[in-house]
């Protein structure tokens, strides 16, 4: 593997043992043979992208999950950077992150199969469940979040968000995002000045 790659394969959560970088999965979990297909075909260019190496065609991704997702009935809303860039802000996303209720995580992966490059699987974390694909840019979503996600403070995927969603219509779709002031509290304490200046430009 290039060197240029390994902090995205760190930054993706996978640890180097015996030489090799692995991600572990119960062998019961569902898709898991046909994720493993997917991941061999599209690992590349998911690290390329987050690497900066590729573009990230963010936008054509998100208005795949909003057909599938929409047409579903599933329960899910947007937040991170693309969240701030539907609404208009001039910033590129890296992927999509998604917060989907805990009955609809794994439909969700049906719904992107045939992009599905980590399983809907259990995740012991400030979520029940927790899924990754890829649709020409990397989408990933959290499913069943509970308080410790607002644990010491608010973030822009927890509860105290999930209560104050704004509905903002995006080519054709209606998005559900965390509250902007929130997006800026948690940009600001996470030290990402510039788009703090950004969100503070939209008005």
């Amino acid at each position: 593997m290039a060197d240029t790659l390994v902090p995205a394969v760190r930054k993706a959560g996978f640890t180097r043992e015996d030489g090799h970088w692995l991600k572990r999965f119960p062998a019961d979990t569902p898709h898991l043979d046909r994720a493993w297909e997917n991941f061999a075909r599209l690992v590349v260019l998911m690290l390329r992208q987050s690497a900066g190496l590729d573009p990230v065609p963010w936008d054509t991704a998100l208005d795949e999950v909003c057909r599938r997702l929409d047409a579903a009935g599933v329960d899910w809303w947007l937040t991170g950077s693309a969240a701030l860039a539907v609404r208009g802000l001039p910033l590129t996303p890296g992927d999509l992150d998604l917060v989907v209720s805990a009955a609809d995580a794994r439909r969700v992966g049906d719904l992107l199969l045939d992009g599905l490059i980590e399983p809907v699987a259990p995740a012991d974390w400030f979520c029940d469940w927790w899924g990754r694909a890829m649709l020409g840019a990397r989408v990933e979503w959290v499913g069943g979040v509970g308080p410790a996600a607002d644990q010491p403070a608010p973030t822009d995927f927890g509860p105290a968000a999930a209560a104050h969603l704004d509905l903002v219509h995006w080519r054709g779709h209606k998005l559900r995002l965390p509250p902007l002031p929130l997006q800026r509290a948690v940009s600001l304490r996470r030290g990402l000045h510039e788009r703090v200046r950004l969100i503070d430009a939209v008005d």
